[in-house]
């Protein structure tokens, strides 16, 4: 961690992790010299994520899983910095959204946050369309901030203030394998139609989830321009689109069962 004396700002870096000991050096790494501590919650690992984090870090702590948005809210309630920086063990700064990020903050920003355009990478593969065209909010400074309680897909919560976008990429190593990719792909399919379930969002059925998943492929393939990606770009449409639909037809299965659970019951009533 940097702890230079020409800095003017104090930067809080904070990581949620589990079983990351293949991608989480590289994600420490690239934030070490811009770093004024560094925060890491892990969540149960069977591998050494917690030995290669202690040695970046002396706030590495073990927890339990409440789910995305409320450990990464824990991450933050331990963080003192100004600023906050909140990365993904299968993440890491560039060079470029490194140097840029130093030299923003030593500038005193009038912004309250500032996002980070994504660079995934997998198969090998740097994309540079599709989902590498978002840029997820991730630097921010820390009063009046908190995430939100979503067990996926969590989001950061600020005052009203400006929000603007960095140049640099952040790069996103989000898959391992095609095995990894689909258990991922099922796993927050999942989580999502609950999500949704436990909102009382109706989805529109079978019929509503085929169509969420073609437009999922239309948006990431031709609208961000997935199809310049080539075969990997399009590989990941399709993996998307498969996610979306799942995660529509597992919310209908949801609502499907309590309807018939709500039946039965009344059946029992009368």
């Amino acid at each position: 961690m940097k702890n230079g004396s020409d800095k003017s700002y104090f930067l809080s870096v904070i990581i949620v992790a589990m079983n990351e000991e293949d991608r989480i050096t590289l994600c420490l790494e690239s934030v070490s010299s811009i770093a004024d501590e560094i925060i890491v919650l892990d969540s149960g690992s069977t591998d050494r994520t917690v030995e290669i984090a202690k040695a970046y870090s002396d706030k590495v702590f073990e927890t339990d899983w409440p789910g995305y948005g409320p450990q990464k809210q824990r991450a933050l309630e331990r963080a003192t910095g100004e600023w906050v920086l909140s990365i993904d063990a299968d993440e890491a700064l560039s060079p470029e959204l490194c140097g840029e990020i130093d030299r923003l903050l030593q500038n005193n920003p009038d912004a309250i946050g500032y996002k980070l355009p994504w660079a995934v990478t997998i198969f090998g593969q740097t994309l540079n369309h599709g989902r590498s065209a978002r840029a997820p909010l991730r630097l921010f400074r820390r009063h009046g901030a908190r995430f939100s309680n979503d067990m996926v897909h969590e989001k950061i919560l600020l005052p009203k203030g400006k929000i603007k976008k960095l140049n640099g990429r952040l790069l996103h190593f989000t898959h391992r394998d095609f095995g990894h990719y689909m258990g991922k792909n099922r796993h927050y399919a999942w989580l999502g139609a609950q999500k949704r379930f436990a909102s009382g969002k109706a989805g529109f059925g079978l019929s509503g989830a085929v169509l969420r998943a073609l437009w999922t492929f239309i948006q990431i393939y031709f609208i961000r321009l997935g199809f310049l990606d080539g075969r990997v770009g399009f590989l990941v449409a399709v993996m998307y689109s498969q996610g979306s639909f799942n995660k529509y037809a597992g919310l209908w299965t949801l609502r499907h069962q309590a309807l018939l659970k709500q039946n039965a019951e009344a059946l029992e009533d009368n």
